[in-house]
């Protein structure tokens, strides 16, 4: 029998590689550009997951290729920590600039977005002198042991990997799914129970969850988790690994939050759409917390490699010059308004929900409004078949998120519009 190019890869894949390294797709990527990717064998697709959030302003952009090519020229690679290059500092002054606040601030860079929050929690509890830290379920910090502990949900993240280190505490996230006055008792229960807030360093957050099903934080519950820890010295740390770099409407989620309530966190993780692609990630934060870890104490053999640096200068000239924030608010708004147009014809929709062009919808069953993940991978399922990738999230599995490139194309995302509606009514 004469196999497939996709399914001997397929079979040197489960050979070769654990199966630990969860695949979504059974066909394999030769090339991409934009919106859309082409499998080993012709086939095309169009790419509403974006690498998991991280082609923001898409596949092969050619500033971007540019920049990395004309770094590439140059030099690849020195360690920042033996050899530093003045671009390192550029981007470390942009992002600085960039970020929500007038503040001092200075930035570190790391490889992933796992080791940019392990960083800002070392950070903290360098600034801090303490140890604890709250977190939130249905949170994703990242893979890594410190940060799959921070990250609220067992399957398949945390799952036998255990014990993990102590000290890290989880309280009902704050926005459709909790009310902000749990989140509060939960919280003082842990003050109660567990440990003393003048033993806490960090609470970290995301503005809105990304695999925990695109839960958008209420932003007086943002305002609340920035009083307390004022109150009692804790350093409040917003996790936009998945939320920056243009996907809520503006370049940062938290942008909102200091428009509506005045709200800076003290430290911010970034990562993903950052660098488009290469390895890229970034601790911004208050000068004076920053400051805190002894030289030495952070850094990484590839932290801020050179090529993907110049990838991300080149990123945000791409964000500013093309106005991707805003044309990904009004992506977002099309998609949530088509989306909820749907729910007649799919009563299954049980919530459709976002910020900007991070847009979800989940699925319940009709009749008892339980959460639904087998009509989530039929949809998902339906979808691939017809020529385009979601991704699913959510603590049940019941949500398909968007991440669509923010360039797509007005026509292209009409396409898949199309596409969309057909795997909802066939699923």
């Amino acid at each position: 029998m004469n196999h497939s190019r996709n399914e001997q890869l397929m079979a040197r894949k489960a050979a070769a590689t654990p199966r630990g390294v969860g695949v979504m797709a059974t066909f394999f990527a030769e090339r991409a550009q934009g919106a859309e990717l082409w499998d080993v064998e012709g086939r095309r697709f169009i790419d509403f997951a974006g690498g998991i959030a991280v082609m923001n302003v898409g596949h092969g952009h050619p500033k971007v290729v540019a920049a990395v090519k004309a770094q590439l020229e140059r030099f690849s690679h020195t360690c920042y920590q033996v050899v530093p290059y003045e671009s390192y500092v550029a981007l470390a002054e942009k992002l600085n600039r960039l970020t929500p606040g007038t503040h001092a601030k200075k930035t570190a860079f790391f490889s992933t977005g796992a080791e940019a929050v392990e960083n800002a929690i070392k950070i903290a509890r360098a600034h801090t002198k303490r140890s604890g830290v709250i977190a939130f379920g249905g949170a994703f910090h990242g893979r890594s042991l410190f940060a799959v502990s921070l990250t609220g949900k067992v399957q398949p993240y945390k799952a036998g990997f255990g014990p993990f280190p102590p000290e890290i505490y989880h309280a009902p996230f704050p926005c459709h799914c909790a009310s902000l006055a749990q989140t509060k008792q939960a919280v003082q229960h842990l003050f109660k129970a567990d440990i003393e807030p003048s033993r806490v360093a960090a609470i970290v957050f995301e503005p809105v969850q990304g695999e925990g099903g695109f839960n958008v934080i209420q932003p007086e519950a943002v305002k609340w988790l920035r009083d307390l820890c004022d109150e009692h010295g804790i350093v409040l740390i917003a996790d936009e690994v998945q939320t920056g770099f243009g996907r809520t409407g503006k370049m940062f989620a938290m942008e909102h939050f200091l428009e509506s309530h005045g709200v800076v966190p003290d430290l911010m993780t970034i990562a993903k759409s950052l660098a488009a692609g290469t390895p890229l990630s970034a601790v911004t934060g208050r000068a004076e917390i920053m400051d805190a870890p002894a030289p030495g104490g952070l850094g990484g053999t590839y932290a801020g490699n050179p090529l993907a640096v110049a990838a991300a200068h080149a990123v945000i000239d791409v964000m500013a010059e093309e106005r991707l924030p805003e044309r990904g608010a009004r992506l977002g708004d099309r998609l949530q308004a088509e989306l909820n147009g749907l729910r007649a014809a799919v009563p299954q929709i049980s919530d459709v929900r976002g910020l900007g062009g991070m847009v979800a919808v989940e699925f319940a069953r009709p009749d008892s409004g339980e959460p639904d993940a087998d009509f989530t991978k039929r949809v998902q399922a339906e979808a691939l078949q017809r020529g385009l990738i979601l991704l699913t999230c959510g603590v049940d599995a019941n949500v398909v998120r968007f991440l669509f490139p923010l360039t797509i194309p007005d026509a292209l995302f009409d396409e898949a519009l199309g596409i969309l509606k057909d795997a909802l009514r066939a699923a």
